[in-house]
């Protein structure tokens, strides 16, 4: 059982220990990114607007409550007033002040699909809002890769500075042995002394550049930063998958969409309604004029409407959303235009970094056989201490060139991905 549970151990550990990988640090770093929260605020928004458009199908009701004097009003000509008076019949017509509390309730039976067509109006502004959110988040990739591979070198320069401690202090320990031995004089021992602790001032330097760097990317990605793993050199896939594609697509629907809505607003509306006051005077004129009484007053009907008002801007707002088209039509060639020559640039800048690495290689190679020389010679007395540092300095420059170069080709790489999200 414990030597089971050794070999889990074991097997885990290397998982445990291996750094943030950078697509795990991007993923974080949207996830934390303030501007994420946009999603959810958008979608709710939307929603909100396609439910409120959605209730163009319940019933509109308008109560109202009035009360008027006019000059004039409908009554009997003054013959007619004498003859019904000789009857017995009063006829003094209406009152000049009139007065009604009402109720006016509107059903949309038919409305040529114009509720359809506002609702998807909405739902395309809100994917039009989503896509330029998600090109906004989408630059969050970039700046940690900027930040990532910032903390590659540091680490590959750190690792670096080691081991020209290392073989600082194995010169300086032999030198120590010839001072001894009256072999090499003690200037020579202090000029090493001296390169090795101007070494580990460097190392200082990049320790705490290492640490800033590590906080400023744990705080962009919301996620305690210690380590960082390099990654593996890729070769981007063909396409292209920008989300500035993606919000010019849903530019061009948007753009359907209303036109929809404008087709919808040139047919007729059907509806039916009801009205009913309570008030003086009502719909039974002749009674009103012999009496001030109030009655109930009711009314129910269809009602069809064409308003061709549209027509007149009809030509007008075609125009504007063909426009609206070839204007998303340009901007898509332009930023095809200029991705197009960010990867030739990539492209190339990658093809450059690989030929100077399999030449930092046979520099190094050349590098490290003179310093080696130089120790032999150093060992035997007949070298200048200046000399062995000054190639021990080559070859380490030599090996911080090779891991600039490999780094910058890395970033390259995984940058040429980000240009075309594949």
């Amino acid at each position: 059982m414990m030597k089971k549970l050794l070999f889990i151990a074991l097997t885990l550990l290397p998982l445990l220990s291996a750094g943030q990988t950078l697509e795990e640090c991007q993923r974080a770093a949207e996830r934390n990114y303030p501007l994420i929260a946009q999603h959810d605020l958008i979608a709710r928004t939307t929603d909100l607007t396609v439910a409120n458009i959605q209730k163009g199908w319940l019933p509109q009701v308008t109560a109202s409550a009035q009360a008027s004097y006019q000059n004039a009003v409908a009554s009997w000509p003054d013959e007619m007033r004498a003859l019904m008076g000789q009857m017995g019949l009063d006829m003094k017509g209406l009152a000049k002040d009139q007065y009604r509390v009402g109720l006016d309730v509107q059903q949309t039976v038919f409305d040529g699909g114009a509720i359809s067509a506002q609702k998807r109006v909405a739902r395309e502004q809100g994917a039009v809002q989503q896509a330029q959110l998600d090109v906004s988040l989408y630059s969050v990739r970039q700046r940690v890769n900027e930040m990532y591979f910032a903390l590659l070198l540091l680490q590959d320069q750190i690792a670096l500075n080691k081991d020209l401690q290392d073989q600082l202090a194995s010169s300086e320990k032999k030198l120590t042995s010839m001072v001894k031995n009256g072999t090499a004089a003690q200037c020579d021992l202090d000029n090493v002394k001296a390169e090795r602790l101007n070494v580990v001032q460097q190392m200082t330097t990049l320790e705490s550049q290492l640490r800033v760097l590590m906080s400023m990317l744990g705080t962009f990605c919301g996620i305690e930063v210690s380590d960082v793993s390099k990654p593996q050199a890729i070769e981007p896939g063909t396409g292209n998958n920008r989300p500035e594609l993606k919000l010019i697509d849903s530019q061009l629907r948007l753009a359907d969409a209303q036109e929809k809505a404008l087709n919808a607003a040139l047919l007729p509306r059907l509806g039916v309604f009801a009205q009913g006051y309570y008030g003086y005077p009502g719909y039974n004129m002749f009674k009103d004029m012999t009496g001030r009484d109030w009655s109930w007053n009711a009314m129910v009907g269809a009602r069809l409407t064409w308003n061709i008002g549209a027509l007149y801007t009809r030509h007008n707002d075609k125009a504007k959303l063909q426009l609206q088209r070839e204007t998303a039509q340009n901007q898509r060639e332009v930023f095809l235009f200029n991705n197009r020559l960010e990867q030739m640039q990539q492209d190339e800048a990658i093809n450059r970094y690989r030929s100077l690495m399999t030449q930092d290689e046979e520099i190094i190679t050349l590098r490290q056989q003179v310093r080696k020389a130089a120790e032999s010679k150093l060992s035997h007395g007949i070298i200048d201490v200046n000399d062995l540092l000054r190639d021990i300095n080559s070859e380490n420059a030599a090996r911080v060139q090779r891991s600039i170069h490999e780094i910058e080709m890395l970033k390259q790489m995984y940058d040429l991905k980000y240009t075309v999200n594949n």
